[in-house]
């Protein structure tokens, strides 16, 4: 079993038009469900990425724009174990992943009841380099924290 520990600090920016370098980009097809949430404080995330299986535990780490994240891999049979479990609570995007400035940007392009959205996210190493972080133009709005685009309420609404 592969483990993940760390911390999670980003940023999430509606797009005003998808860049043309998206269509070089790597992508693939995601499926998050959740097993648990408590508002604005954990959830517990089942996701296949690909071939790629795993849950993962949430955390905020109070009122800052930081969350604790543990990520454990799953194996297909425990995947489809859980999944059920998920039932009302999953959503379907396609994320596309765009190196931009020693950053990754992450454009997810959802699908379903959420069809329309598309979303960037950017993860930074810091709290500085968050705070410095300049938008490209193609990106739109910035919606960190706007609990209306938040993945656990997208997957129930």
């Amino acid at each position: 079993m592969k483990h993940r520990k760390g911390r999670e600090i980003e940023r999430k920016f509606l797009i005003k038009g998808l860049p043309a370098q998206i269509r070089h980009s790597r992508h693939y097809r995601l499926q998050q469900g959740y097993l648990a949430n408590e508002p604005r404080s954990r959830h517990i995330r089942l996701r296949k990425k690909g071939k790629t299986m795993s849950l993962t535990f949430k955390m905020s780490l109070g009122r800052g724009p930081s969350r604790e994240e543990r990520e454990i891999r799953l194996s297909g049979k425990q995947f489809e174990t859980l999944w059920p479990a998920t039932k009302g609570r999953r959503l379907s995007k396609t994320r596309y992943e765009i190196p931009w400035k020693k950053l990754k940007i992450e454009v997810d392009i959802y699908h379903g009841r959420n069809r329309g959205l598309v979303v960037a996210e950017v993860e930074f190493p810091n709290h500085a380099s968050r705070r410095k972080f300049k938008p490209p133009r193609w990106f739109g709005r910035e919606i960190t924290g706007e609990k209306r685009y938040s993945n656990v309420r997208l997957a129930r609404e």
